[in-house]
């Protein structure tokens, strides 16, 4: 099983949308700084999960999200 996600930081205005296999282990990360793109923006809440039976499939939509109307729709969810 595949997961497309997205987090939000808790202190600045930033939103990344990952792909992983493992969800739990995945926000670990990011929230321990594990991650460059995402360390300077830490602690993360996560916003919107969605699973998926291929990588594929779960690659698909995370391209969707990365988009500027998947952003936009993303933004949506926080407020």
């Amino acid at each position: 099983m595949f997961y497309v996600y997205a987090i939000s930081s808790l202190k600045r205005n930033y939103i990344y949308v990952g792909l992983t296999n493992n969800l739990d282990r995945r926000l670990g990360e990011h929230n321990k700084g594990h991650n460059r793109t995402t360390k300077p923006y830490a602690p993360f809440a996560v916003i919107l999960s969605e699973s998926y039976p291929t990588r594929a499939g779960a690659r698909k939509r995370e391209k969707q999200l990365k988009s500027g109307s998947g952003k936009e729709y993303l933004k949506k969810l926080i407020k």
